[in-house]
């Protein structure tokens, strides 16, 4: 991310002819595997998370301090139908819905989609659930989703960039939390999305956070060029856009389902 491998340690792979990609609040494009050719927008509805009203600041308790409302909290109700559709984790689709409502707030022109968000989780690491991964309420996947050493074998080579301070490797990296960063990107990319203080690639709202300002990097991701220049950007592979459209798809897909 940039990364010389095709996948890390993802699950799901689908190949892709002509499928319909989700790619920003109500915008759809055509992608073809198999051509250069790109055919119009068209309009798409029921992909954007609403956002449920905040409440007051809570008051403090002996044994816990005052909490302000938070501005990016995803609506509950979305969330429950949303999870029940697509399948995505109750917790993992928070992550992903919070960070597309920060990011459209702080980037208005950027419209990265909460289901491209979605599909990189799902593609990079089943929703921080493969390898028997389990994610916990606190966003951590445990145990840590680590992705093959990246040493020149069957992966492009790495060498090493935090003193394994994140993939504990003093010799080569190797990606990093649910959605997979390799040290040297997450020094750069990485983000506070649960406002703990801390940027944690381990935890899915810091690395939700993180994707979407990487990706938004690349500009207004409505635009298909772009949209497929950001995602390619993560992964240098073909194959790997075409899946993370064909993903992305489906979930706005179940999202338009009534």
């Amino acid at each position: 991310m940039p990364r010389p491998d095709r996948y890390l340690v993802g699950a799901v792979t689908v190949a892709v002819l002509m499928v319909a990609l989700v790619i920003g609040v109500g915008v759809a494009f055509a992608y073809d595997a198999g051509s250069s050719r790109r055919p119009p927008l068209a309009e798409a509805t029921g992909i954007a998370p609403a956002v449920t009203d905040a409440g007051p600041v809570q008051p403090a308790t002996p044994d816990r301090p005052a909490t302000a409302p938070d501005p990016y909290r995803p609506d509950d109700t979305w969330l429950a139908q949303l999870a029940g559709r697509t399948g995505i984790p109750l917790r993992a689709l928070t992550a992903y819905a919070r960070a597309h409502l920060r990011a459209a707030a702080e980037q208005p022109g950027c419209r990265v989609a909460w289901n491209s968000l979605a599909a990189i989780g799902g593609i990079e690491s089943t929703h921080g659930s493969v390898h028997d991964s389990v994610l916990g309420e606190d966003g951590v996947a445990r145990p840590t989703i680590l992705g093959p050493v990246l040493d020149g074998g069957a992966f492009g080579a790495v060498r090493d960039t935090d003193d394994g301070a994140l993939d504990g490797d003093r010799a080569w990296d190797r990606a990093i939390g649910p959605l997979q960063f390799i040290p040297s990107t997450w020094e750069r990319w990485g983000a506070d999305g649960d406002g703990d203080g801390a940027a944690d690639p381990n935890q899915i709202d810091d690395a939700a956070l993180a994707a979407a300002r990487y990706l938004c990097h690349a500009g207004d991701l409505a635009d298909p060029e772009t949209w497929r220049r950001a995602i390619f950007s993560f992964n240098h592979s073909d194959a790997y856009v075409a899946d993370i459209a064909n993903l992305a798809n489906v979930y706005a897909s179940r999202a338009a389902s009534s």
